[in-house]
């Protein structure tokens, strides 16, 4: 049956939805001969699907789902783009073949990841129009008030676009700092660093504790785990239940 080339790969293991994509459009995949076209479709029953010259078999692939407690510190990434020989998460699981995460936690924050070579999945979990929930711990500097909370809650302009709406219970709070609870359905880059320092109140610790229906746990710093079959099916019903939004781009 014919799918979308990017979806095929993606499935392939060969890498996310969207970096098969950047692949197809620098020229470096071929189909029966020919250099590929994003947004084709092909079969990977009959076709012949190179990569970088490799001939890929997208008819079978053993996909593997992978919960990390990523540390403070750590790239979220799968290599170190200013090649100073900074750790990724990659460097965490010592398993072979092709593993990318599912969305990102910037350097200094911690808690959870999902890793997997089913790319159509990390896909449909990492890009916005999906609206999948990501949950928080967050401690800020200070003791913050309710009307800033609500302010928060309702969203506030980022790079000239407002952030969506955001779910947040205060679990303790003190003169010195506040604990909260977040649950959010978008995640552009650094963002609730961001909105903390606009509203005055830095974040002093992070930590995802939630993706979908995966919890961290009792996982501790560093580890990983292979994800339960009952957790694989729960995110397999989560995606399914979760149809996309139009026109909504993905954020960086």
């Amino acid at each position: 049956m014919e799918e979308r080339l990017q979806k095929i790969m993606a499935h392939a293991g060969i890498a996310s939805r969207r970096e098969c994509e950047k692949l197809i459009e620098d020229g470096r995949v071929k189909v029966n001969g020919r250099a590929a076209q994003l947004g084709m479709k092909v079969d990977p029953a009959t076709d012949r699907i190179e990569v970088n010259g490799r001939v890929i078999d997208a008819r079978q692939v053993d996909f593997i789902y992978i919960a990390l407690n990523k540390p403070k510190g750590i790239l979220s990434s799968l290599d170190d783009e200013l090649d100073e020989g900074r750790k990724t998460v990659r460097d965490l699981i010592p398993l072979p073949g092709h593993l990318y995460p599912v969305g990102r936690l910037d350097k200094q924050s911690e808690g959870l990841m999902l890793m997997t070579n089913d790319g159509d999945m990390a896909h449909k979990l990492t890009h916005p129009r999906y609206g999948h929930n990501k949950t928080y711990r967050v401690t800020v500097e200070g003791r913050i008030p309710a009307d800033v909370l609500d302010t928060w809650r309702q969203g506030i302009y980022l790079d000239d676009r407002k952030t969506a709406p955001v779910e947040i219970k205060v679990l303790r709070q003190e003169v010195t700092f506040t604990l909260l609870e977040l649950v959010m359905r978008e995640g552009r880059k650094r963002q609730i660093r961001r909105i903390a320092n606009t509203l005055g109140y830095p974040v002093r610790h992070l930590v995802r504790i939630k993706i979908g229906p995966i919890d961290l746990g009792a996982m501790k710093s560093g580890e990983w785990r292979h994800l339960r079959p009952q957790e694989i099916h729960a995110l397999q019903r989560e995606i399914a239940s979760h149809k996309p939004k139009k026109n909504v781009k993905r954020k960086t």
